[in-house]
């Protein structure tokens, strides 16, 4: 059984006591593809680090992420395009909006979030979407850049069932995480009602750890708990699960 984590922050300072048993866990899982975002230009060398240590594993993707839209941004963006040109991603991401904490960068956030779709275009990439109290604020540039050449996965999908159908219509994958397993998380009253093709699966560690787990640094061995929780919601075996969400994890990536 193969199993994908779609998303997975495996470089950041919070795995450096411990990075290589964590992944040799999600190994022995049958975690065999990491897929990873970038943040920020401070992360980019980690990233590369990891992808050195585990050439068959880890797919790197480039891209600012929402909560790292500052002042400099424009310094940012200038690096995501300058790793772009220098080797090959899989996907631009993590890229979207978050108005979680902050809402007076909302119109920076518009816009380096336009001009890494406009990217992801050029390179005839995918994207990965953050999005966090901002669902209209990112379907609104979604609606203005929708067409064949858009496609991606919305990570960490928390939405409601009409929000997911809108945002399957703009070829965006559901990234399904820890928050399924919630008993406050909702998004497991109607996912029965999404056809598995339209879902991949993730962590987003070390973030949003699923139950057993929750409160927990979150590690990618974890996504057997999403896994097994799928398996409940549409009445499949884990191993049909893991199948469809890795071919549809290929489908995106290419990889």
């Amino acid at each position: 059984m193969i199993i994908t984590d779609t998303h997975t922050h495996l470089y950041i300072e919070v795995f450096d006591e411990d990075r290589t048993e964590v992944i040799e866990r999600a190994l022995a899982a049958g975690v065999t593809r990491f897929f990873i975002p970038a943040i920020d230009s401070t992360y980019t060398e980690s990233m590369y680090a990891l992808e050195k240590s585990y050439p068959e594993n880890m797919f790197l993707m480039m891209g600012l992420h929402p909560t790292h839209v500052k002042e400099d941004y424009l310094e940012e963006l200038n690096h995501v395009k300058q790793q772009l040109k220098s080797r090959k991603f899989v996907a631009i991401g993590e890229i979207g909006m978050d108005l979680y904490w902050d809402q007076r960068l909302v119109k920076p956030q518009q816009e380096v979030f336009r001009q890494q779709i406009q990217l992801a275009k050029q390179y005839k990439l995918p994207i990965v979407i953050h999005c966090r109290g901002a669902f209209d604020q990112v379907f609104e540039i979604l609606e203005e850049e929708k067409g064949a050449d858009l496609h991606g996965i919305f990570h960490c999908f928390t939405g409601t069932f009409e929000q997911a159908q809108q945002a399957i219509s703009y070829n965006m994958k559901l990234g399904i995480g820890g928050v399924v397993t919630f008993q406050n998380g909702r998004i497991d009253k109607f996912l029965k009602r999404i056809d598995l093709k339209h879902i991949v699966i993730e962590t987003d560690s070390p973030y949003l750890s699923p139950a057993p787990n929750r409160g927990k640094r979150n590690e990618s061995s974890f996504i057997v708990n999403v896994l097994d929780k799928l398996s409940t919601i549409h009445r499949m075996s884990k191993e049909e699960v893991a199948a469809i969400t890795t071919q549809n994890s290929k489908d995106v990536f290419k990889r």
